[in-house]
């Protein structure tokens, strides 16, 4: 095999359509067109999804979904992540240190996920129902 030798594969090069020569190649007069209509003139465009006047289908659809504002500052933890902290009592400063939460989280709710094994305080946080009884089954207390 030789450089001067390689070809491209059959239909890989595709010719040009050619068009305004004639009748002969069917693309002659209006070049492919058709008579007439928007599409047949020259600057002939509209906007991605113009449906010629009728309600478009991006606005006849309803719209889903929720964003909530306040999720970004809440947040919530577990009670087998609390069992990991050396420390007594928790607050809101003490699970951002131990990086439990985000830093710009305001409120967060301990949930009954997970295991609690020792006695701890929970204080400003707020605690499920099922969450509160795993603590003071620990013999934990919570304070709000």
């Amino acid at each position: 095999m030789f450089l001067n030798t390689i070809r491209s594969s059959e239909g890989a090069r595709k010719k040009s359509k050619r068009v305004g020569r004639g009748i002969g190649c069917t693309l002659g007069k209006t070049c492919g067109r058709g008579h007439k209509g928007q599409k047949a003139r020259s600057g002939g465009f509209h906007k991605v999804g113009f449906e010629g006047g009728q309600m478009p289908l991006q606005r006849r659809l309803p719209k889903i979904g929720f964003t909530s504002l306040i999720s970004k500052y809440s947040a919530e933890v577990r009670l087998n992540e609390l069992d990991g902290l050396n420390v007594d009592v928790i607050d809101l400063k003490v699970l951002i240190d131990a990086n439990i939460v985000p830093v710009f989280t305001k409120k967060a709710k301990v949930i009954k996920s997970g295991v609690l094994n020792k006695a701890v305080t929970i204080k400003g946080i707020k605690v499920t129902g099922g969450a509160k009884e795993s603590i003071e089954a620990a013999g934990g207390k919570v304070e709000v």
